[in-house]
């Protein structure tokens, strides 16, 4: 799907430079929309640019959580295939759960089967939320009963002995691989304290790792929400922590489900809970996943205002017009993190409130 150049322009705040551009389809119903002026270092090539529905709503939008400043305001991110790249090299990138090769042939073929029963089901762009939501609820329901999915898939990473050491070497060894820019994306909100909470219904001790490796380093304000194993002294898997958190139950609820998250750190359950109350008072949201399910992620947050950015690596014919519909901005074809960059740095410049 090529994207062309036209020259309709709309108003918006005066230090953020906005343009759509059509693209190529009857009736032009499809609106790419940058942040940043063409001749902006960022807009590397128009490909990277958002297909948008309503342009005039997402500039309020835009204007209500500038007002507000940073205090009120926080990231919500989906990671598999959001955060990093959906292709690496030409061909499909790993995910969290994907990479992970616990040295047992056996029960990393076990896990493959039920990836490769389920994970079609869960992208199909024919099947309503609705019905995925009563699918979902299905394998994940009973452990005794369904046996299946990620209820299965954790009991199989125990039952296969997984160690500390097979999640490393996995990561090391795996071609996931982070979008461009969202290294910066993760210094600018770190700079200005704003908090980014991953939602993964994946591994979160292999997301640790992924960001160790790969990032080279920590953020003091990104916190995963995900599923957090237990090891024994010998680094060997025992169990799982809190309830499990699946494809469509990765919600702001899951920050009362999940367990804490920073024990190993040194941080007790009440300073836990006080960071917890904290996010749910910061009720603007920048949300970004690459499911409509996603979308849901901000359930359980009463919030005011929420941009949503959708990221569409596949069947884009078949789903432009739900997504386009249903996020404020969507991004085709693997698209790096620049624009989401040059969003939060027009709406909390130095500048800004």
């Amino acid at each position: 799907m090529l994207i062309t150049s036209c020259c309709t322009r709309f108003h918006a705040p005066s230090s953020i430079c906005i343009s759509v551009v059509s693209l190529p389809l009857r009736h032009c119903p499809y609106k790419v929309f940058p942040f940043f002026s063409q001749n902006c270092s960022l807009a590397k090539n128009q490909m990277e640019q958002p297909v948008i529905a309503h342009p005039r709503a997402l500039t309020d939008k835009i204007t209500l959580i500038r007002d507000a400043g940073p205090s009120k305001f926080q990231v919500i991110a989906d990671f598999d295939a959001t955060l990093t790249k959906y292709r690496v090299s030409g061909l499909r990138g790993q995910t969290s759960h994907g990479l992970l090769q616990q040295g047992n042939a056996y029960y990393d073929a076990k896990r493959q089967a039920l990836y490769d029963h389920y994970h079609p089901l869960e992208i199909s762009p024919v099947i309503p939320i609705d019905e995925k939501t009563k699918l979902m609820e299905v394998v994940y329901s009973s452990l005794l009963i369904n046996r299946i999915w990620w209820s299965k898939t954790h009991e199989l990473l125990i039952e296969g002995g997984l160690t500390y050491e097979a999640i490393k070497k996995s990561v090391a060894n795996s071609s996931i691989a982070f979008r461009e820019g969202v290294t910066e994306l993760f210094e600018f909100l770190e700079k200005k304290e704003i908090p980014v909470l991953i939602f993964s219904a994946g591994l979160a001790d292999v997301i640790e790792e992924v960001l160790r490796q790969n990032l080279g380093r920590t953020f003091k304000n990104v916190k995963i929400v995900s599923n957090w194993m237990v090891f024994n002294d010998d680094g060997q898997l025992v169990s799982f922590k809190g309830k499990l958190i699946h494809v469509l139950n990765k919600n702001e609820h899951a920050l009362d489900m999940a367990a804490p998250l920073h024990d190993r750190l040194g941080v007790d359950i009440g300073e836990e809970d006080e960071e917890n109350v904290n996010m749910k008072e910061r009720r603007n949201v920048l949300l970004m996943g690459d499911h409509l399910g996603d979308l849901r992620m901000s359930d359980g947050l009463d919030y005011e205002t929420r941009i949503s950015i959708g990221f569409l690596n596949d069947n884009i014919e078949k789903s432009l017009e739900s997504y386009r519909e249903s996020f404020d901005l969507v991004y085709v074809n693997d698209a790096p993190m620049w624009g989401a960059l040059e969003l939060v740095s027009r709406l909390f410049s130095t500048e800004a409130r």
